[in-house]
């Protein structure tokens, strides 16, 4: 399969839910370039950024994964190459 890249933003409103987000990286560690956390203590809030070079498909099962989370949102963003 054609691996594409790609970056998955992420916005988590509960801190219970990062735990299930670490579990999930953990199981696409493989595919994952590189990872940007900031917490946002104004909002009570945490911004996550992952890149990734995967098939599509695996970029979509992480991103509906982590969406599916309650108190997350996350969107993906691929390169056109």
């Amino acid at each position: 399969m054609e691996s594409r890249v790609a970056v998955i933003s992420i916005i988590v409103a509960d801190t219970e839910a990062a735990e299930k987000i670490n579990l999930l990286l953990h199981d696409y560690g493989k595919y994952i370039i590189g990872r940007m956390g900031l917490p946002y203590k104004e909002k009570a809030m945490n911004i996550i950024c992952i890149a990734m070079d995967a098939p599509r498909d695996i970029i979509n099962a992480l991103t509906g994964a982590i969406g599916r989370i309650p108190a997350v949102e996350a969107k993906v963003v691929c390169a056109k190459q």
